[in-house]
C-alpha cells in the first residue's frame, strides 16, 4: 500500500496567540510536530522488526500491512520549526509555498492532487495530529466495502489528561454542532447511521455532527472524485475560519462524512496534541454537571 501523507506547518512567534502556531513559545509546536512525524513512521514505515533472543536475531514484522510512506511538510514564506525538530530531515519532504499562512491546507490539496495515480491513499493531518491506529486504512478499506465509496468515515480527536487517576483521563474534542449550519453545505442524506461487525462486536457509525476532525483519509477512488468537484481547492473558508475549513468544507462538500458513534468512538480515533480543548469542556460544563448517561459504574 502506498500512502501519501501532507501536513500543514506554520509557525510564527510574533503572531496573535490565539493558535498554536503563533505562540512565543516555540517548544510546543516542536513536540507536537516531532510527535505527528514519528507515530506515522512508527505506524506505518518499514523499519519494523520482531526480536528473539535464542539466538539474538531479528526478523521483519507486520508485512500483512506493507505499506510505502512519502510525508510531506507544508510550509510558507519560511516560518516554521523544520530546523529544530530532533528527528532526521530525511524522514519527511520539504514542500515550500508562499501561501497565506492560514490556507497552507489548500496547499495540501493541491499537492495531492498533483500525485493522482500514484498513491492508494491520499491524506491530509494537521501537525498537531497524532496517528496510533496501525490498523487505520485496514479499518477505513473495511468501511467503504460496507458503505461505498461516497461515504468517508472521519476520526475521531480525543485529548488526554496529563495525569493518570485524577478525574477524568480521555474526553473526545469534537462534539455535535449545529446542525443547520453544516447542512448548509452538505444537506441530509438517507441513512445517518450505519452498523457493521467486526469480530463478533458491533460497531455504530453515525452521520457527523461536527465533521471536522483536522485530518482526512481518502482512498484513490475517492480523491479522483473530490478532484474533479468544481468546488475543489477553491479556497473557499465559510466553514469556522480558514484552518477549519480547509481540512472539512471540501470533503464536507463530496462526500457523505461519518463518524464512529460515542459508545464505540474509539473504532476510528487520532490523538490531539496537548489538552487544551479538553480542559476548556470541562470548565465550560463544570465537574458537578457532567452528564452520567452510560457510566459504568
Amino acid at each position: 500500500m502506498r500512502i501519501l501523507v501532507t501536513i500543514p506547518h506554520f509557525y510564527n512567534p510574533d503572531g496573535d496567540h490565539q493558535y498554536g502556531s503563533v505562540s512565543p513559545d516555540p517548544k510546543p509546536r516542536i513536540q507536537a510536530l516531532t510527535n505527528c512525524i514519528s507515530a506515522l513512521h512508527h505506524q506505518f514505515g518499514k523499519a519494523q522488526y520482531f526480536g528473539h533472543f535464542a539466538p539474538f536475531s531479528l526478523f521483519y514484522a507486520n508485512q500483512c500491512q506493507d505499506a510505502t510512506l512519502d510525508l510531506v511538510i507544508c510550509t510558507t514564506q519560511g516560518l516554521h520549526v523544520l530546523d529544530k525538530l530532533p528527528i532526521s530531515a530525511e524522514s519527511y519532504q520539504h514542500h515550500a509555498t508562499n501561501a497565506e499562512p492560514m490556507l497552507l491546507g489548500f496547499e495540501c490539496q493541491a499537492f495531492l492532487a498533483e500525485h493522482l495515480g500514484k498513491y492508494d491513499y491520499y491524506c491530509f493531518l494537521e501537525d498537531d495530529l497524532i496517528v496510533r491506529d496501525p490498523w487505520l486504512f485496514a479499518k477505513l478499506d473495511w468501511f467503504t466495502a460496507l458503505a461505498g465509496s461516497e461515504s468517508l468515515l472521519q476520526p475521531n480527536r480525543y485529548e488526554l489528561s496529563l495525569t493518570i487517576g485524577d478525574g477524568i483521563q480521555k474526553v473526545y474534542i469534537d462534539g455535535d454542532i449545529d446542525p443547520d449550519f453544516v447542512a448548509q453545505f452538505h444537506p441530509q442524506w438517507e441513512q445517518p447511521e450505519i452498523t457493521g461487525e467486526v469480530m463478533q462486536q458491533s460497531i455504530s457509525f453515525q452521520k457527523a455532527g461536527n465533521p471536522h476532525a483536522g485530518c482526512y483519509f481518502l482512498n484513490q477512488e475517492q480523491m479522483a472524485y473530490w478532484q474533479q468537484q468544481p468546488h475543489f481547492c477553491d479556497r473557499d473558508t465559510s466553514f469556522v475560519g480558514p484552518l477549519e475549513s480547509a481540512a472539512t468544507l471540501g470533503i464536507l462538500r463530496a462526500f457523505k462524512l461519518y463518524k464512529p458513534a460515542r459508545q464505540n468512538a474509539n473504532f476510528l480515533e487520532v490523538q490531539h496534541f496537548g489538552n487544551v480543548m479538553m480542559q476548556r469542556l470541562l470548565r465550560a460544563v463544570g465537574m458537578n454537571k457532567l452528564v452520567e448517561e452510560g457510566n459504568p459504574n
